[in-house]
């Protein structure tokens, strides 16, 4: 296992789609044309750093959508009046200033991601994720492990230790805290991490598969998928496990759920005749209904 090719750039979820669905059209329509909206793009002009400060602002602001530019063409110009230290001064282009910070404490990187955060508010009003941390899965061959990293993939330390299969982490909101599934047992079981104290739980353990887990957006509720009634089935509980009820019951295999925003719906995978198609279901419970995608 190499952990260097976690170096590679990280593609926004939407970016992600985006692929993806070129990557589906282009099995029937081998003719492609990907533009780019650059005009929506914010051109700033950096100067006065060098080396992995330089590195990581350029990619966190070109993630937060900004476009590296020269002096004549920026709306913005952000550089550095403390050579050797992290710091930033940032004009409009009326020369209001609009930041002026050197920062302390904390890795070069950590000091870096705080100043883009700070360029990417002053400018948008929008808060940055420089110091956001993502997770993700690693196949190695038949296994695979879970790992946790810095959003661009810099600095991925190891979460599980199974040497099995694991599958679908995903965090609870606003905590270092995640659910995953687990082989480790030889079944499939959710688990609960936490990853400030090290405390790993298993949460779903019944008779059959576990799997999918899915935090609601406000960290009260899980979705998850339980085959405990004899086909995999949706159902949603508490937090701490609690008034676990079932919301769909049907023959065929639910997957993958997900919260809307509000945490009012949740949307999922059912599989008819071997094909796939998205569904809702009130988080509360009800009738599931079918998502249009013709055309997506």
């Amino acid at each position: 296992m190499k952990l260097k090719k976690l170096s590679v750039p990280l593609f926004s979820a939407i970016a992600v789609l985006q692929l993806l669905a070129t990557a589906l059209h282009a099995q029937t329509n081998p003719d492609i044309v990907i533009t780019r909206d650059v005009e929506r793009l914010i051109p700033i002009s950096v100067s006065g750093y060098s080396g992995t400060v330089q590195d990581v602002l350029k990619f966190d602001l070109e993630v937060a959508g900004f476009e590296l530019t020269t002096p004549e063409r920026a709306s913005y110009t952000l550089s550095n009046p403390s050579p050797g230290q992290v710091a930033g001064q940032l004009y409009n282009a009326s020369k209001k200033n609009l930041l002026n910070k050197a920062y302390s404490g904390g890795s070069t990187r950590s000091q870096t991601h705080t100043l883009a955060n700070d360029v990417i508010l002053a400018v948008t009003g929008k808060k940055g994720v420089g110091n956001t941390r993502i997770v993700f899965k690693i196949d190695t061959g038949s296994k695979s492990e879970i790992y946790v990293s810095d959003f661009d993939g810099f600095g991925a330390m190891a979460v599980t230790k199974d040497n099995n299969l694991v599958s679908a982490p995903c965090w609870v909101p606003g905590q270092l805290k995640l659910f995953y599934t687990s082989w480790k047992s030889g079944f499939a079981d959710i688990f609960s991490h936490d990853l400030t104290t090290g405390t790993r739980a298993a949460f779903a353990r019944f008779p059959g598969s576990n799997f999918s887990p899915a935090v609601s957006p406000d960290g009260s509720k899980v979705a998850m998928v339980l085959s405990k009634g004899g086909s995999p089935d949706l159902y949603v509980c508490n937090i701490d496990g609690t008034s676990l009820k079932q919301l769909t019951m049907t023959k065929e295999d639910e997957s993958s759920p997900c919260w809307s925003p509000d945490g009012r719906t949740i949307c999922f995978v059912s599989t008819t005749s071997g094909r796939p198609a998205l569904y809702t279901i009130a988080a509360a419970g009800g009738v599931s209904r079918r998502l249009v995608t013709s055309g997506a």
